[in-house]
């Protein structure tokens, strides 16, 4: 998409932070070429490279090893050797954490799968098998070159897919086809049971399957807290193939200037945009076919930009029309206009200004919202992105569409259970001096417990796990008297708990935010 995005926003200058295949490294003196696993230690010229493919720079982990991957027996040996030696072990797909999940101080060992990029039909299983280390980009153009279908998942190209998708997985078509774990078949997971010994399982969706409480749980319950996940299969409900994408989609930028936009005309922008969301979020409506991305940026930044895509084979121009019309309502604004017709695959792997790993720090917090927000919400994000305290262009909040097909499933039927919101919000600010952390911080902390004063400084809709927030865990900071659990799981917590009791009763994957066994 053209314009301003959240990622441009918070874009540094050279990124350092990018994978570096292993087909471009140079081999170790001795070695001809590099066919197996690679353990990277610091030390390594390849070890600046390795440790630092993190999203976020708040965070950096000084691992005793790296191991690179290239096979589900690779990630057992790497975590029986962890396990024996009795050190703290993670998981790193696409690196786009956006807590430190992976890079805490005490994990000493890092499984890194960004050799395991393949993807493939499977005719035993009918399905299509990605493995965990590849990134979105790269399952959109296998599966689009190959078959013409693709998973609907999310925006940003370099996210991988072992995360993304336990997370539950979003992006521009899960308006229309749902979440990328509704069509997850069955996912290959390396656990270590009560022995200490790590083995490979695979867990399908089948009812008659003894694993199925581990499929479930990789559907929406978060990377990190079971094992680690090597190989998904996708096939859609009901025994079919997966979706095919439209040929072209219509990629739209709408653009206002903060500095023609007082607080009436702001307030009523944000409330037009939540009541055009209310009316065209059911399962079916043919303005699912619009997906959108507000970016509500501070002052600072200059504009406040709309961001997104129509994948409709007819008609494309005018939902974005009617979209326009409705946003503009009593605003007294016309927004600057840009869209162009795109070829699907373009869009889906490039569409987003999606820099691999910025050099930045990064706090996020999010929220989900069944209905818009009221006036006063508005107002008070007003109030804090106009701050004369913080005149900083790297603080914004996102209000991206949600709903349509992903709420025709039911709750349970998943481990994603907000599957009746029509809205998933971002709280984020980006910065560059660590030592400015503290400011950037308590902005985003403010800005957050005054939008959700209502509800107790947390969204009464719940919160997304794959924009994980530590804070939530922090009694100091979360005094709402909801658990953090019951935000990102809600009843579901509790059958998660059961698969933890079950399947990693050592509590070997864990992290801030992991589930616990009791």
């Amino acid at each position: 998409m053209a314009g301003q995005t959240r990622r441009t926003i918070l874009r540094g200058g050279a990124v350092t932070a990018a994978a570096v295949p292993l087909a471009q490294v140079a081999a170790p003196p001795g070695e001809a070429s590099v066919q197996g696993p690679v353990s990277v230690r610091p030390g390594d010229p390849r070890y600046p490279s390795m440790v630092r493919r993190g999203y976020n720079r708040r965070f950096e982990g000084r691992p005793e090893e790296i191991h690179v991957v290239r096979s589900t027996a690779d990630v057992v040996r790497a975590v029986d050797g962890a396990v024996r030696s009795g050190r703290r072990l993670a998981v790193r797909s696409g690196g786009h954490c956006f807590e430190d999940f992976v890079d805490a101080p005490d994990v000493r060992v890092v499984i890194d799968l960004c050799e395991m990029a393949a993807v493939r039909y499977d005719r035993r299983r009918r399905a299509f098998e990605v493995e965990a280390g590849a990134t979105l980009g790269e399952m959109y153009r296998r599966l689009y070159v190959g078959w013409g279908v693709t998973v609907p998942a999310g925006t940003a190209g370099s996210v991988g897919v072992g995360g993304h998708v336990s997370g539950g997985g979003y992006g521009a078509l899960c308006r229309l086809h749902g979440l990328s774990v509704d069509h997850l078949y069955a996912v290959e997971v390396v656990v270590v049971g009560r022995s200490g010994r790590a083995r490979s399982v695979v867990a399908t969706r089948e009812r008659t399957d003894p694993h199925r409480d581990l499929w479930w749980a990789h559907t929406g319950g978060g990377g990190g807290n079971f094992g680690v996940v090597t190989r998904y299969w996708f096939r859609s409900p009901g025994g079919g193939t997966l979706p095919a994408p439209p040929a072209t989609v219509l990629d739209f930028t709408l653009s206002w200037p903060w500095e023609r936009l007082d607080r009436e005309a702001f307030v009523r922008l944000v409330r037009n945009y939540g009541e055009w969301g209310e009316r065209n979020s059911a399962p079916g409506s043919p303005a699912c076919a619009l997906y959108g991305e507000f970016l509500l940026s501070t002052r600072a930044a200059g504009h406040l930009t709309l961001n997104g895509q129509v994948a409709a084979a007819g008609g494309a121009a005018r939902l974005l029309d009617d979209l326009t019309a409705a946003l503009g309502r009593g605003v007294g604004v016309r927004p600057a206009r840009q869209a162009s017709t795109l070829p699907w695959l373009t869009a889906a792997v490039h569409g987003l200004d999606d820099a691999p790993g910025p050099s930045y720090h990064v706090k996020i917090k999010s929220g989900y919202q069944r209905r818009r927000f009221t006036d006063r919400q508005a107002a008070v994000l007003h109030r804090h992105l106009t701050r004369s305290d913080y005149g900083h262009p790297g603080g914004s909040v996102f209000v991206n569409t949600y709903g349509g097909q992903v709420n025709a499933v039911r709750p349970g039927a998943t481990a994603t259970a907000h599957r009746d919101s029509i809205f998933k919000v971002g709280f984020i600010t980006g910065w560059e001096d660590a030592a400015e952390e503290a400011r950037h911080l308590a902005w985003l902390r403010e800005l957050y417990r005054d939008v959700y004063a209502g509800s107790g400084g947390v969204p009464a809709g719940g919160a997304f796990i794959n924009y994980p927030d530590g804070d939530l865990a922090d009694p100091a900071l979360n005094g709402s008297g909801v658990p953090w659990h019951a935000l990102y799981y809600k009843d579901g917590y509790a059958r998660l708990q059961q698969v933890k009791r079950r399947w990693d009763p050592r509590e070997v994957f864990r992290h801030a935010l992991s589930v616990r066994p009791s």
